[in-house]
């Protein structure tokens, strides 16, 4: 951790949302004149998208069905926590990008790469205040390494499962191509590895927005549509609210309808979770700031 180089991991699965969570940071760093170093988890991938199909066919053969992104054996966590390390230092390091699609590699201005590749590693801008990273593996712990603990404020995007897997069917098929069937089957492979790798993180974050739907999402691969915000309520959960100074009866009087279900934990309609969102990381992010 380090008060001079702050890093902010947002931490979610695939379908998670995370976004949102990003362009809330987004628009708070443009006004509050904050210069951000951003950090995508999937730059740490070990494989480019041929050579993970090959491997993990390589471990199904070998008979290991676990193999998956959510797990060690495809991560560089290693890289991962020095990045982390260095940018608390230095405020340096390195990153690179996923590309997704043919649009992600001339949005890059790489012209020698191709969808399911790697832009090459590249600096980090000079000179920035804070290093946000967003992805699956914000604050994982492994065996061998604790990357939380080089973290200074950690968020969970947390949807309930069934709406978390009806987002990703959504994604997956509306953006990427594939069909209902190939993102079912990879929400199977990734089980394993998603209870022993991605659930445990949300114990440690600062912060987990929840989000819940109000309509009946029993069977979230037969939801034909994905439950509006207006359908929903958010659930925040703060860890140690006294340690972010979380003025309760001031979020409650801001956001209209919503109350609190724990003394640590608000619950918000749904409608109202960006600017729930604002309220919540406006305060704790200018303390941050006046740290440094």
């Amino acid at each position: 951790m380090s008060s001079k180089h702050p890093i902010i991991a947002l931490t979610g699965a695939s379908g998670a949302g995370r976004e949102s969570v990003r362009d809330v940071f987004d628009k708070l760093f443009r006004s509050e004149g904050i210069l951000a170093a951003y950090v995508v988890g999937e730059s740490f991938h070990r494989y480019n998208r041929a050579d993970f199909q090959a491997a993990a066919a390589a471990a199904k053969a070998a008979g290991n069905p676990h193999f998956s992104h959510f797990g060690p054996d495809a991560n560089l966590f290693g890289e991962q926590e020095d990045l982390y390390r260095t940018y608390g230092a230095t405020g340096r390091g390195r990153r690179r990008f996923y590309l997704h699609s043919e649009e992600d590699a001339a949005r890059f201005r790489c012209q020698r790469c191709k969808s399911g590749e790697f832009t090459p590693w590249e600096d980090l801008p000079p000179h920035t205040d804070v290093l946000l990273y967003e992805g699956l593996h914000g604050v994982v712990r492994t065996a061998e390494r604790d990357l939380g603990r080089h973290v200074d404020l950690k968020i969970g995007m947390v949807p309930v499962i069934n709406l978390e897997w009806t987002q990703k069917i959504h994604r997956d098929t509306a953006r990427r191509g594939y069909s209902q069937e190939a993102v079912v089957d990879n929400i199977l492979s990734r089980m394993h590895d998603y209870v022993h790798y991605i659930l445990p993180q949300f114990d440690s974050s600062d912060i987990n927005f929840q989000h819940v739907p109000v309509i009946d999402t029993s069977d979230p691969f037969g939801v034909p549509d994905i439950p509006t915000l207006d359908e929903r309520v958010v659930v925040i959960r703060f860890r140690r609210p006294e340690d972010l100074a979380v003025d309760f009866p001031w979020l409650e009087r801001k956001l209209h309808g919503s109350w609190m279900s724990r003394r640590n934990t608000l619950v918000v309609p749904g409608a109202m979770a960006d600017l729930a969102m604002e309220l919540v990381l406006e305060p704790v992010l200018r303390r941050m700031m006046r740290a440094r």
